[in-house]
């Protein structure tokens, strides 16, 4: 049976308590409720473009952006398609985290999603048929995967260790750093490997209630220094598999990114939009979408907004009025010249 192999060291524990401390204050942030939705979607954008990116995906963030929101793009459709994929698949986590217990098919279903209409049906939530080779930009072999009759039992032993009553006990942090180790080590697929271990080590954090409601994304502190993301993966000794130096830069990557959305969270409660709100307001994501462009603009109109919402005249004015009467916007103009602007804080 798989049996994670590291030591618990001061660095790991003093990260761990600080990802604990920032949690409680994100958790505890009285305009937590009011950008739910922005967070939420800040964050599947944001996992999308940087996850994808990690394996060399072209698209940008605001082309991510506009795939996300159902917009066209004039780009390679196999990039495209790897973006739409990585969406679907972080969308389809909260039902797959609901089963409690780990499975191969949870495993299997997240590869599946995320090689749709890229790989054949035979390499589509498979595992390898073959022996694959992880190559570096030089063409250099870098990491040599277990054989292909290996795959089914280190992923079974794998999967019955993540359900056993010793897992349960660890952190959280720690059983997720150690799946999507172990994930990458055992390279179950012809591709996709990457993406689904990332993907897995959402899941786990969604599975054990720490994931902070969706909107925690880790994929962009991999990103931001992919060399050192390779190299923490590649450091462990093949023999004796200590995963602790990988552990502390996993969990240093929580912390960080833990605290930039804590800092993120008390951002956004200085800006005008939340200044004079009161009570628990929520935000459509369309309302985010016209927010943010207005915040450019400085000006909207309803036709303006329809465009930027893509919703009809008479929810358009809805949605307005609603903006107003929460003192989020000012209706300015009569008629046919009505606009509107970022209601002047109180």
């Amino acid at each position: 049976m798989f049996k994670p192999n590291y030591q618990l060291t001061n660095l790991m524990t003093n990260c761990l308590t600080a990802i604990a401390e920032a949690r409680e204050a994100i958790l505890l942030s009285p305009i937590l409720p009011k950008v739910e939705p922005k967070l939420l979607r800040d964050a599947m954008i944001s996992r999308s473009h940087h996850s994808t990116s990690i394996e060399g995906n072209p698209l940008n963030l605001e082309q991510v952006k506009i795939i996300a929101d159902g917009g066209k793009l004039v780009a390679r459709e196999k990039d495209k398609q790897e973006v739409i994929n990585y969406l679907a698949a972080l969308k389809s986590l909260e039902k797959t985290a609901k089963d409690k217990v780990f499975s191969e098919k949870a495993i299997l279903g997240i590869q599946k999603i995320i090689t749709r209409n890229i790989l054949s049906d035979k390499d589509c939530g498979k595992y390898r048929q073959q022996m694959v080779y992880v190559i570096n930009s030089f063409g250099q072999t870098v990491f040599t995967p277990p054989p292909v009759t290996a795959v089914p039992k280190l992923a079974a032993d794998l999967i019955k260790w993540l359900n056993s009553p010793a897992a349960q006990e660890i952190n959280p942090v720690l059983a997720a750093g150690i799946v999507h180790y172990e994930l990458v080590r055992i390279h179950p697929f012809v591709d996709g490997n990457g993406r689904t271990a990332r993907a897995l080590a959402t899941l786990i954090l969604y599975q054990r209630n720490f994931d902070i409601k969706h909107f925690f994304a880790l994929d962009d502190y991999y990103n931001e220094n992919r060399q050192a993301y390779y190299d923490a993966l590649q450091y462990i000794d093949p023999q004796t598999r200590d995963l602790t130096q990988w552990l502390e830069y996993f969990t240093e990557g929580v912390m960080v990114q833990m605290n930039k959305l804590r800092a993120k969270i008390d951002r956004l409660a200085r800006e005008p939009i939340f200044g004079q709100l009161k009570g628990r307001v929520i935000l459509k994501e369309r309302q985010w979408k016209a927010l943010e462009q207005l915040q450019e603009t400085k000006e909207i109109t309803n036709l303006e907004y329809q465009k930027v919402s893509g919703i009809t005249r008479e929810t358009a004015k809805r949605d307005l009025a609603f903006l107003v009467k929460q003192n989020i916007l000012e209706k300015l103009g009569r008629g046919k010249a009505t606009y509107y602007k970022m209601a002047a804080r109180k």
